[in-house]
């Protein structure tokens, strides 16, 4: 299955169906009247998240979404019939947006969530609802009101609790790879990985999703690479693991070009809690390793972490420090119920 996580979408909801004009008439019924019914309601644009989906493939092949309208109404007091509505189904995480992609309309994040996108229009009201003591054979009805029409974006936003950010060939898809099952592209050449990847990864028996995005470079933020396109889906990560590769040259140099782009991406994004971890120890010797590691933490101001996908050394360290910082953002779980008894 392909990965889409922005699509463009064009919906109208139903118009509402026309009011009737007609009277009644009868074999021995002298004076009928009026007995035009009202129109139906036009069907309304729903948005829904639902489980089981992870990417807005769906929305490629198909952009039109039209809710029926309404029938209008008929004689002998008849009603027309409601439209149909529509539903557009999205993983959980989409954002609607307007069309300006900056106000957003929706952020479903839960299975289950629902938003109504366009309201369907009002069934106009036949003669027999205007009848009155001194209008006693009304001859007219009300047209029904027109549907709604949207252009609307949907884009996509993963849900995970960590995300991993780094450069190109900084090990990101090896580690996810080691502690989880899922099974990106690892290769060694630079943007191996061209899509956002999941993993659920367990610790000490705690279970968290992991999230791998493509590799950064120097002037992500201005569409270099593969740009900061995929820098949303982490972007509601509770924490950032920032792997740095221990076999680069200048690994202080390395981590400050991801920090930079990050600022330049979003304060926000910038300001979420970080682990720093130094990558492919198995390949560096002791003295070359503290070296390295002592010019990282000088550069980011903090402590960092050691460890290599390969060998897993450390690497159930790493995911402790993770699952410290994920689990203060977990909501607690309601203790059950008991029935009570005599």
């Amino acid at each position: 299955m392909k990965f889409l996580d922005l699509a463009k979408v064009y919906i109208r909801s139903g118009g509402g169906g026309s009011g009737c004009v007609s009277f009644r008439r009868e074999k021995f019924i002298e004076y009928g009247g009026p007995d035009g019914g009202d129109g139906g309601r036009g069907g309304d644009v729903w948005a829904e998240a639902v489980e089981g989906l992870n990417t807005l493939i769906d929305f490629r092949y198909q952009q039109h979404f039209f809710a029926r309208s309404g029938q209008h109404g008929m004689g002998s007091q008849m009603t027309g019939a409601s439209g149909d509505d529509i539903v557009l189904k999205v993983p959980a995480g989409t954002e609607i947006l307007d069309e300006d992609q900056e106000t957003v309309v929706a952020d479903l994040t839960e299975p289950g969530q629902r938003v109504l996108l366009a309201k369907g229009g009002n069934g106009g009201f036949g003669n027999l609802h205007f009848k009155s003591s001194t209008n006693r054979a009304p001859r007219h009805a009300n047209p029904g009101l027109p549907g709604v029409e949207r252009t609307l974006w949907l884009r996509l936003k993963l849900i995970a609790d960590a995300g991993l950010v780094g450069l190109p060939n900084a090990g990101k898809s090896t580690f996810l790879a080691a502690v989880s099952n899922a099974r990106p592209k690892i290769a060694d050449y630079p943007f191996t990985t061209l899509v956002p990847n999941l993993g659920v990864v367990g610790v000490d028996g705690h279970e968290f999703v992991m999230a791998d995005i493509p590799g950064l470079i120097e002037g992500a933020s201005e569409g270099r690479g593969l740009g900061d396109q995929f820098l949303g889906h982490v972007e509601r990560c509770a924490v950032l693991l920032h792997l740095v590769d221990g076999t680069a040259e200048d690994v202080a140099g390395d981590a400050r070009t991801i920090l930079t782009e990050l600022e330049a991406y979003s304060e926000v994004l910038a300001a979420k809690p970080r682990i720093t971890v130094l990558n492919k120890a198995d390949a560096l010797d002791a003295d070359t390793l503290a070296e390295r590691r002592a010019a990282l933490e000088a550069e980011i101001g903090g402590p960092v972490m050691v460890m290599s996908g390969v060998s897993r050394q450390g690497v159930t360290e790493v995911l402790r420090a993770l699952w410290t910082a994920i689990e203060p953002t977990r909501a607690p779980v309601a203790a059950p119920r008991t029935t009570w008894q005599p």
